[in-house]
């Protein structure tokens, strides 16, 4: 979207969008990371949560990830919602914020795998980090420094093999007495980024209060709102009014560039067994296989990915669904090995985020000289 995604314009295209995601208390996220810097981002956090509700119809629960500097339980509870999201919304703020806070917290490969089983829905801001390349467009705007490109998550060439550098706002006439289109770039900037991309590069403009679908499945784009979607590469430009349906080929024709075939999103596969254990309910397996990966060699994308698991067992051993000790028991029992693999192996950030987690789901724990006992408080 290019603008307007908590306007009364976007209602209804949110709608049909959320209209494939089942309700549920985890299906249906929002990321606050453009805006975390902002000294009102509860304010904002708030609003963005009751336009959806009020307007839109739904109830959509908030992944707080404000910097790059959050408590790996943080970081842990927001991967752990964003694995579990079938629909994904990020909007207003900084551009260049978004991208160092979700790459090195090791959210953006994330944030990509949403759309195997879902929808995107990035606006504004968060919407120049999908491509190939994004615009730092305080730092060219507000700050005046020369014209220069952030590498983007890439989000757009992983899912449909385009190749482009995404920009929002594009209409943008506040500037009234110089040009504040493209973004508030304006011609000459956008002309002098233009020379800077890859020849495989493309721009893909999208006006304000307007937006663009891309079906993963029919891999078309569709053109809704009030503006147009424009298609730039070097002399060409063209637009598209609301309602166009075109082919990613035709895309790929008209700015004249080779499509790429799409990445596929390879999971890992450790992680994704121990997942869809979880899911069918083979809960020994599962704690089988964690604790099999909590003892081999790991990079740091899985750490993050043990700890979000090790989050979502604490959540169930708090809120068993079925007898006591079936569930609640294994979990927990499975948590407290870890944790003491942890300990034995001086990882004390890993034995405490276990620890933390637990007594955050009013579990608590008492070591002595010979065990670790456990109980849950009434």
């Amino acid at each position: 979207m290019g603008s307007g995604e908590t306007s009364p314009t976007m209602v209804t295209p949110h709608q049909k969008i959320l209209a494939n995601v089942p309700a549920g208390e985890h299906t249906s996220v929002f990321l606050d990371t453009p805006f975390g810097f902002q000294e009102n981002a509860d304010d904002l956090s708030l609003r963005i949560s009751e336009y959806f509700k009020n307007s839109v119809g739904r109830d959509i629960q908030l992944v707080t990830m404000r910097t790059d500097a959050e408590s790996e339980a943080t970081v842990a509870r927001a991967i752990a919602a964003i694995k579990q999201a079938q629909w994904l919304f990020a909007g207003p703020g900084s551009p260049t914020y978004a991208l160092t806070t979700w790459q090195n917290s090791g959210l953006a490969n994330h944030v990509s795998d949403v759309l195997t089983r879902g929808s995107v829905v990035f606006a504004s801001a968060a919407a120049l980090t999908l491509g190939s390349h994004t615009v730092p467009v305080y730092e060219i705007y507000k700050v005046g420094q020369q014209p220069f490109w952030l590498s983007g998550l890439n989000i757009l060439e992983t899912h449909t093999g385009l190749k482009a550098a995404i920009i929002p706002h594009f209409d943008n006439n506040e500037g009234a007495n110089h040009d504040t289109r493209f973004c508030y770039l304006g011609e000459t900037r956008l002309a002098k980024l233009e020379q800077l991309l890859p020849a495989d590069t493309f721009i893909l403009g999208i006006d304000e209060h307007s937006g663009v679908s891309f079906d993963l499945d029919e891999k078309t784009a569709t053109v809704f709102g009030r503006g147009v979607l424009t298609l730039r590469k070097g002399a060409t430009s063209k637009t598209f009014t609301p309602g166009s349906v075109i082919s990613w080929d035709e895309i790929a024709q008209t700015v004249a560039v080779e499509r790429a075939t799409p990445t596929e999103i390879i999971y890992e596969s450790s992680i994704a067994e121990v997942n869809t254990l979880l899911q069918s309910g083979d809960v020994a397996q599962a704690v089988s296989e964690l604790l099999a990966l909590d003892n081999s060699e790991r990079d740091e994308s899985l750490r993050r990915e043990i700890h979000a698991v090790i989050l979502q067992l604490a959540d169930l051993a708090a809120k068993p669904n079925v007898d006591l000790a079936q569930i609640v028991t294994p979990f927990v029992e499975m948590l407290l090995q870890l944790r003491q693999s942890a300990r034995a192996d001086g990882r004390w950030a890993d034995a405490d985020l276990i620890r933390d987690a637990l007594l955050g789901q009013n579990i608590t724990i008492k070591d002595s000289a010979d065990a670790t006992t456990w109980e849950i408080a009434k």
